[in-house]
């Protein structure tokens, strides 16, 4: 909240004053907050906000109710009414509005009052570090952000805060920039209250010693800032990853850091933004735990399976000609954007294959070259039955082995079938010198997997394969191990080496002859629910990022290529229950359908 123009931002001596006003805010914006949580989260069948935002709320709402001692957060409503009280006094700086200054509208709210509202009990500080934004062009994303830009560099108690804003180009830095450059401009109350002056090229703060600053995308000049925030603009169009890797690395030094990420959708699915996107949508839907990241993302639907009394039940696509889905793009539509011009643009779209895909993308939000996921992830998370290991010893079992590159994961996994059940388990590879660089570079909880002994690190920058083979010999004897799959890419000498053990190994061809049926068998046991993992947090990360690629005739097959992230668990897990498919016929409690290889 900005202090009214007759308060005084002197102090006695050289202490700095704290810009915490006691005064009350204009508007209840935690309360505000609350009702889009609520409205949002009872849409499950995304009449008006889409899936992400539905899960959004959820979450904060999920939240909320925590009350255990063990939970190291607490939502501060007095903190989340501030920063809305203080973007809430700033001008509007670009066209006609009604008002002089912004008003906030329930979406923005929500985002500003989860991100800075959520606090560490043992500090006080923000509980989110990390801020991922996406939705369709003019939204107001480069306003709310100068607006958040301007409210950590006056109101955080941060000591010398460096707000860096980069995109790809300067100018698209400046459209973040500018505004906040006019808002001081134009704000005599602001440049009062906290000493902030407006430059040509950065925004300083007397009050905070702080300052605002754009910076090139040439992330090899970049090295030497401490910023207290980073704000990126249209991820989508960063190249690499080079820019924001430095930034993120530069946070050292911070204790209430913030990366701050705005974006429409692009095209390119390799990049940083698409990997930040899909993280996120896995946080969302509780398969990677990050307590530290928010996001959310306004979109269309497109063709999805939810649960509801118990059913699962299938749901079209949104029509992006439809004017009723818009507002899930564009989540404050009739403010900005206007209904007009989007009809306008669908009537384009309509009339042209190249309009209309400018239309899905930028108007709607649409990631145009994406795949989606395979397998249901809430259903997924409904089969983290028990597993266990000392009653399934009676039992044959079958494994898999993928053997990655030396750097990279490597998985073992068994699986049992029993009276019309799958049960699966395994261990997971990681050289012990990359753990800590991949933790960082794709947010990511490898050293927590580590730590609670569900992933293995290999001493090293290499995976150690003996460590692979003890473990495997170790299964076979503990278990009636029938056979073991493996994918003859980098695996000779490994396989020989456990054949010489008394492994019954089998090369498994990774086509869609091969993974078809055990694919077809999994999606028929995650429906079911009669699929046990134990809750397994690795295989199921795995599984969220599993990309099905068919052939002619529909047979499906797991696309390394096009998987976003690490697939190695669920391809050892079929290639298991490939093999038991083999033995099919000697086992009467098995469902499926024969093929052999």
């Amino acid at each position: 909240m900005v202090k009214e123009k007759t308060a005084s931002r002197k102090t006695s001596g050289n202490k700095r004053p704290k810009h915490k006003p006691t005064d009350s805010h204009s508007r209840n914006y935690s309360q505000i907050a609350y009702e889009f949580a609520l409205e949002a989260s009872r849409d499950r069948r995304g009449k008006k906000h889409n899936q992400f935002v539905h899960l959004a709320a959820k979450r904060h709402l999920k939240d909320l109710k925590k009350k255990t001692r063990s939970w190291r957060y607490q939502f501060d409503e007095w903190e989340a009414n501030n920063v809305c009280d203080f973007i809430e006094k700033l001008p509007h700086v670009e066209g006609v509005w009604e008002t002089p200054t912004i008003t906030l509208e329930p979406p923005q709210i929500f985002i500003l009052c989860v991100v800075f509202g959520w606090r560490r009990k043992s500090d006080g500080l923000r509980r989110f570090t990390n801020v991922y934004i996406e939705m369709a062009r003019k939204g107001a994303k480069s306003t709310l952000t100068a607006g958040v830009s301007l409210y950590c560099l006056c109101c955080e108690n941060e000591v010398g805060p460096q707000i860096i804003i980069g995109a790809t180009t300067g100018e698209q830095a400046k459209k973040v920039f500018n505004p906040a450059n006019q808002m001081v401009k134009k704000k005599p109350e602001l440049r009062e209250a906290f000493g902030v002056d407006a430059w040509a090229r950065s925004v300083t703060c007397e009050d905070s010693g702080g300052f605002i600053q754009c910076i090139n995308s040439k992330s090899s000049t970049q090295d030497g800032w401490n910023p207290h925030v980073g704000i990126l603009d249209e991820l989508h169009a960063h190249t690499d990853r080079g820019l924001y890797d430095v930034i993120r690395s530069a946070f050292g030094a911070r204790k209430n850091p913030l990366m701050w990420c705005i974006t429409t959708a692009g095209y390119n699915i390799d990049g940083v933004c698409y990997e930040q996107r899909t993280l996120v949508t896995k946080i969302l839907n509780g398969v990677v735990e990050a307590d530290h990241y928010f996001g959310i993302i306004f979109t269309l639907d497109g063709e999805r399976k939810i649960i509801e009394r118990g059913r699962e039940i299938e749901l079209k696509a949104d029509d992006p000609l439809d004017p009723s889905t818009w507002i899930k793009a564009n989540p404050m539509l009739g403010v900005t954007p206007t209904v007009d011009s989007m009809e306008t643009f669908a009537i384009e779209a309509a009339n042209s294959p190249e309009s209309m895909g400018e239309f899905r993308t930028k108007r709607l939000n649409i990631w145009t070259t994406a795949k989606g996921a395979w397998l249901n992830s809430e259903l997924w998370k409904r089969c983290n039955g028990p597993v266990d290991l000392e009653w399934l010893k009676q039992y044959p079992c079958y494994g898999g082995v993928d053997l990655a590159s030396v750097s990279d994961i490597t998985a073992f996994v068994l699986v049992w079938l029993v009276s019309g059940k799958l049960y699966t388990w395994g261990h997971y590879y990681l050289p012990e010198d990359t753990v800590t660089p991949r933790t960082k570079k794709a947010n990511l909880p490898y050293q927590k997997w580590v730590d609670s002994g569900q992933l293995i690190a290999t001493p090293g920058a290499v995976t150690d394969y003996e460590w692979i083979k003890k473990d495997i010999k170790e299964a076979l004897d503990r278990f009636n191990v029938k056979e073991i799959g493996f994918d003859p890419w980098n695996a000779t000498q490994t396989v020989n080496d456990l054949m010489s053990e008394g492994a019954e190994m089998v090369e498994m061809r990774q086509g869609t002859k091969t993974f078809n049926p055990p694919m077809q068998e999994l999606e028929r046991q995650i429906k079911s629910g009669t699929l046990h993992h134990a809750g397994d947090p690795v295989l199921s990360w795995m599984a969220s990022n599993v990309v099905a690629r068919k052939d002619v005739n529909n047979n499906m097959a797991p696309d390394k290529k096009n998987s976003q992230e690490k697939i190695d668990g669920i391809v050892a897990l079929l290639m298991g229950l490939g093999r038991a498919f083999v033995y099919k016929d000697d086992d009467e409690d098995f469902t499926g359908e024969v093929t052999h290889f």
